[in-house]
C-alpha cells in the first residue's frame, strides 16, 4: 500500500523532529511492506521568509492533495514584530480551517520510566494517568472577529468568542466515541458560570450525552480543571473542551508527562484525514543543536498510522519502541535525570527505529 504524506517542517526545531519522524515511517514501511512517498511544503516563519506569506497557496494544495499531514512546529522570536495577519501562526489556524481539521486528539500518558520527570509527587502519581485531551480546532476565539479601536481611554482590542450548535455538536460526539473505546468517562469543561458560549456548550453536551448512556459525563469549571489535573490527574478519562481552554490545558497535561517534548496530537477532519504534529512549540533557543526530544513527533506519526492509514499493528510497533527506549534508560535533555543515558534527537530517534523490528517479533 503506499501512503502520501505532506511533511511540513516549519520552524525551530520542527524540520529536526520531522526528520526523525519520517525515518521512522520509512523503516515502517520497511518491515511491514508499505510505501511513504513524502513531499516538503512551507509554513510559518520560514514560509514569510521565502512567501512573504505564512501559508502559501501552493502548501494548502499539497497537503489536500496527500494522505495525511506531518507538521513541526511554526513560530519564533525572529517574526515577533510581524502584524497579526503574517505572523506565522496564522498560518497554522489557516491550514486547520483550510483542511476542516475540527478535532484535536492530544493524548497524555504516564510512562512508568518517566516518573521521576514528572513535576508532582510520587503519591499523585504512583497509580499514573491515561489521559485524552478532545478539544475543538476551528471555532472559538482563536476565529472569532477581532480588532482594534479607539475608545476615550486611548486604544482598545477586542477579541470575540462563538460557538454554534453544529461545531460543539461534532466535537462532542468524537469526545463519547473516543470515550467508548477506553474507560468511558467524558469530563465536559467549560466556564458556563461567565460565558454565554460556555453556558450553550454545557446544554449541547449534555444533549448528545443522551445517544450514549454508556459513558458517564462530568462537568467541570476550567480553573478547577486547572487545578484537578495537579492535584488528581488519575480522575481524567476524556476530557472535552473548546479551542483556547484546550489548548491550556493539554500544554498543562503534557508537562505532567515529563515534558512537552512527550506529547502527540492529531487533528482530524469528518473524514480519517488527518494532521498530526508534537504539541511543543518551535524552541529556536535550541534550534539547530540536535538535542531536542523527537518523541512526540514519533509518537505522531503513531497516531497517523493508526487514526489515518488504519494501521494500528505498525502504530502499536511504534508506541512500544518508544516504551522500551524509555525502560532502557535513554533520555534528551528535558527528560534526564541522574543515572539514565543522555542522547540527542538524532541518536533518541535511531534506538527508536533499532527496537522497531523486535517490538514487532
Amino acid at each position: 500500500m503506499t501512503y502520501n504524506i505532506a511533511v511540513l517542517p516549519g520552524d525551530g526545531i520542527g524540520p529536526e523532529v520531522t526528520n526523525q519522524a519520517v525515518q521512522i515511517l520509512k523503516e515502517i514501511g520497511k518491515i511491514f511492506n508499505h510505501k511513504f512517498n513524502f513531499t516538503e511544503g512551507l509554513i510559518g516563519g520560514i514560509a514569510c521568509d521565502k512567501k512573504q506569506i505564512p501559508l502559501p497557496l501552493e502548501t494548502i494544495e499539497l497537503c489536500k492533495k496527500s494522505d495525511a499531514v506531518l507538521l513541526g512546529a511554526v513560530g519564533g522570536p525572529k517574526w515577533d514584530k510581524l502584524d497579526g495577519e503574517n505572523r506565522p501562526e496564522t498560518g497554522l489556524l489557516k491550514i486547520r480551517k483550510e483542511l476542516n481539521l475540527y478535532a484535536n486528539i492530544r493524548p497524555a500518558f504516564m510512562y512508568t520510566a518517566l516518573k521521576k520527570a514528572c513535576p508532582l509527587k510520587n503519591e499523585i502519581i504512583k497509580d499514573g494517568f491515561n489521559i485524552c485531551i478532545v478539544r475543538e480546532l476551528t471555532g472559538g476565539i482563536y476565529f472569532g472577529n477581532r480588532g482594534e479601536l479607539y475608545c476615550k481611554h486611548g486604544k482598545a482590542a477586542y477579541d470575540t468568542e462563538s460557538y454554534n450548535e453544529k461545531e460543539i455538536t461534532r466535537i462532542a460526539k468524537t469526545a463519547f466515541e473516543t470515550a467508548r473505546k477506553r474507560n468511558k468517562i467524558v469530563t465536559s469543561v467549560d466556564k458556563m458560570n461567565v460565558l454565554a458560549t460556555s453556558r450553550l456548550w454545557r446544554k449541547i453536551v449534555e444533549s448528545i450525552s443522551n445517544d450514549y448512556p454508556d459513558v458517564t459525563l462530568n462537568h467541570m469549571l476550567v480553573d478547577n480543571a486547572a487545578m484537578q489535573l495537579i492535584c488528581n490527574p488519575h480522575q481524567f478519562d476524556v476530557i472535552l473542551t473548546s479551542n483556547m481552554f484546550g489548548d491550556i490545558l493539554s500544554d498543562e497535561a503534557s508537562v505532567l508527562t515529563g515534558s512537552i517534548g512527550m506529547l502527540p496530537s492529531a487533528s482530524l477532519s469528518d473524514e480519517s484525514f488527518g494532521l498530526y504534529e508534537p504539541s511543543h512549540g518551535s524552541a529556536p533557543d535550541i534550534a539547530g543543536k540536535n538535542i531536542a526530544n523527537p518523541l512526540a513527533t514519533i509518537l505522531s506519526v503513531a497516531m497517523m498510522l493508526k487514526y489515518s492509514f488504519n494501521l494500528s499493528k505498525e502504530a502499536e510497533c511504534i508506541e512500544a519502541s518508544v516504551k522500551t527506549v524509555l525502560d532502557e534508560g535513554y533520555r534528551t535533555k528535558d527528560v534526564y535525570s541522574e543515572g539514565t543515558k543522555l542522547v540527542n534527537t538524532e541518536e533518541m530517534g535511531s534506538l527508536v527505529i533499532k527496537n522497531l523490528r523486535t517490538n514487532n517479533l
